[in-house]
């Protein structure tokens, strides 16, 4: 018997999205799937991976758009096989790790910022006399890596 595809229904079982949330992400492209004779939305089983894929990549903060741009390297109409799904593994822990590393600097460089309990200027990290880092860029340079005099 050939494969007739998952119905929208199905899907979302298979996944634990609601039905709109599959619709929201049609529409977004990150899956696409075909009508039967009777209309009907159909699904591949590699769509239960891929919103998988895009439940995980949200739950680590990556937009809609980069995620989408992440599974546009995959084939449509055939299952990702493992060299597949390894290119994007890639690119996925490389910014992950990118990610982890800026989330420790910040995290040790709060260590000390909110346990001294002084807040004062004079002796706080971030003291930036005449706002002379405000040249490096917006918001909290030295907790986002930039360094005093360099």
């Amino acid at each position: 018997m050939m494969f007739q595809g998952l119905s929208i229904g199905a899907l979302a079982g298979r996944t634990g999205l609601a039905v709109s949330a599959i619709r929201y992400y049609e529409a977004q492209g990150l899956v696409a799937p075909w009508r039967n004779a009777g209309g009907q939305r159909r699904f591949q089983r590699a769509d239960i991976r891929r919103l998988s894929f895009v439940m995980i990549a949200q739950q680590f903060g990556f937009s809609l758009p980069e995620i989408a741009g992440l599974l546009g390297q995959l084939p449509d109409r055939r299952t990702p096989t493992p060299k597949d799904w390894a290119a994007i593994s890639k690119i996925f822990r490389d910014r992950l790790d990118a990610r982890i590393e800026t989330l420790q600097a910040l995290r040790d460089n709060l260590d000390g910022c909110i346990g001294c309990g002084c807040l004062s200027l004079p002796k706080c990290k971030l003291y930036n006399p005449d706002d002379k880092v405000r040249a490096k860029g917006a918001g909290p340079r030295y907790l986002m890596g930039d360094r005093p005099g360099v």
